[in-house]
């Protein structure tokens, strides 16, 4: 029942050969409990929203009824990933749990698409996007402390809105990225034991141990995978989390969405050209 599953090499040595299989039902049990948990929380529990009034508060004629939350290329990006996520955990794992099918190739080629979309994401969201409005920032700690407080029954302050990116979001963000770089920055290595267009086959370029111990931090982290693709689905599903689902699907969020749930000073949103004339058409027709 230990977490890893060792061997003994040609030579005596005990090395790490992967992790234990277990760990499959470790995670999809995981990710279930999560579920069911948050929904009695949020059935049985959960205190109806309260926000700090906003102290320069925009009049809901300023803000376009749709506002823009994921551009074309991040929309394309994220469903791809989805997709090559989908299909490295069902090629990783359907094996272990008996289903057995030529998974090698499709896996592999998954994990090139996975990385390739990785390299894109952190490009353009550096170059083209607002890269820090994903990380938290102090007002998300200090809102996270002042939620708590208040569900403790201690007094506190309402917190504010959120920003683009509510707290949660945030923190799940960072887990699937320590897991995705993980998954990654082992996977391209263990390409060099099999046979494809990118590189030679050399199983020898590392030793056993090491070989072991990148085996282990790949199936571990796949494992993580696993829990974290199910919670991300059932917050996804959640009826109030999808209009933030949708603006992934369409681009854009309704304008009541965005003035209950965000902060306009900690989100501005750029109008556009189109939406800029319209708004001088009407200012015009009123005078």
């Amino acid at each position: 029942m230990g977490l890893i599953k060792w061997t003994t090499s040609p030579w005596g040595q005990l090395i790490p050969e992967h992790v234990a299989w277990y760990l499959i039902w470790v995670a999809i049990i995981a990710g279930f409990c999560f579920m069911i948990v948050h929904a009695l929380y949020i059935r049985a529990f959960s205190p109806r929203k309260v926000f700090a009034k906003n102290e320069a508060p925009v009049a809901p004629e300023q803000v376009p009824e749709r506002v823009p939350r994921h551009s074309l290329a991040a929309r394309i990006f994220h469903w791809v990933m989805a997709a090559a996520m989908f299909t490295l955990l069902f090629t990783a794992f359907l094996p272990k749990l008996g289903v057995h099918f030529n998974w090698i190739l499709y896996h592999w080629i998954a994990g090139v698409v996975l990385t390739i979309s990785i390299v894109f994401h952190v490009i353009h969201s550096s170059f083209f996007q607002d890269a820090g409005s994903i990380w938290p920032d102090k007002t998300d700690i200090r809102d996270a402390f002042r939620r708590l407080l208040r569900f403790t029954g201690k007094p506190a302050p309402p917190p504010t809105r959120f920003a683009k990116y509510p707290l949660e979001n945030k923190f799940y963000h960072l887990c699937i990225v320590l897991a995705g770089l993980a998954v990654i920055g082992t996977g391209v290595f263990m390409l060099k034991r099999i046979n494809t267009p990118f590189f030679t086959r050399n199983p020898y370029v590392f030793s056993d141990m090491t070989w072991g111990l990148m085996y282990v931090l790949h199936g571990l982290a796949g494992i993580a995978l696993i829990a974290l693709v199910i919670v991300h689905v059932y917050m996804g599903l959640r009826p109030e989390k999808m209009p933030i689902t949708k603006s992934m699907i369409f681009g854009w969020m309704s304008r009541d969405f965005y003035l209950e749930e965000h902060d306009p000073k900690r989100w501005a949103i750029k109008q556009s050209k189109q939406s800029q004339k319209k708004r001088g058409l009407a200012a015009s027709d009123a005078d």
